[in-house]
């Protein structure tokens, strides 16, 4: 998704014929970044000629499945109801609703920011009806997903370690092995946690070397 401007996206709304309601336009409409393409699939979608209510009802029901599902199905836009319609048609509406429907979650976007956007896209009051019951149906769920999307894993802060030595094993027989005991010191949003764990020399070295490795990748990428 395109980041948030301070410009305002070039739609294409009915005229407006007065001030009051050219500038209630440009508020609400800078709210939400859409890109020129998302804006022509959503105006796609609000053409009764393209889309009956039938097939709309079941496009607004796959687009919120998709962008609530854990993975990708290629199968999700093989529906009865929407086979009679163009494929290349039907993916630009259905890429542009998906995307509508997270910079909607992602600007905690009212009824009143929702119904304005969608009417500058030609949508009509049923339609706009119909995608706003159904947003708000799955308006928790959207916004926990939005939320773990959003989590940056968490950083190593610290590093210490101990050198130890295994005496016996489980059956009770002599090893006298040294293995190395890892305290890795993490930091995430405030909170901190120790991730522990033990190695051989062996496993030790590799990952010594394995990290070694992705160190001169991170070089090499930052000198390009």
């Amino acid at each position: 998704m395109m980041p948030v401007s301070l410009r305002c996206p070039r739609l294409s709304p009915p005229r407006l014929h007065t001030l009051h309601q050219l500038i209630r336009h440009m508020v609400l409409s800078c709210k939400m970044e859409l890109s020129e393409s998302v804006q022509r699939g959503l105006q796609s979608l609000a053409n009764q000629s393209f889309f009956d209510q039938s097939s709309f009802q079941v496009l607004i029901d796959v687009s919120f499945r998709s962008v609530l599902s854990s993975h990708a199905d290629p199968g999700v836009l093989d529906q009865p109801k929407l086979k009679p319609i163009d494929q290349i048609l039907l993916k630009q509406s259905h890429y542009a609703l998906t995307t509508f429907i997270l910079e909607a979650v992602k600007h905690n976007a009212d009824q009143s920011t929702i119904s304005s956007c969608l009417e500058d896209l030609t949508f009509g009051p049923e339609r706009i009806e119909t995608f706003y019951s159904t947003y708000q149906k799955h308006n928790k769920e959207l916004k926990h997903l939005l939320a773990s999307i959003g989590k940056r894993p968490p950083q190593i802060h610290d590093v210490s370690w101990r050198l130890n030595h295994q005496l016996k094993n489980e059956q009770v027989d002599k090893v006298n092995e040294p293995f190395y005991l890892i305290s890795l010191n993490t930091k995430n949003e405030g909170s901190s946690e120790d991730i522990n764990f033990t190695c051989t020399v062996e496993q030790l070295q590799d990952l010594v070397g394995k990290l070694k490795d992705a160190a001169k990748i991170v070089e090499k990428a930052s000198q390009m």
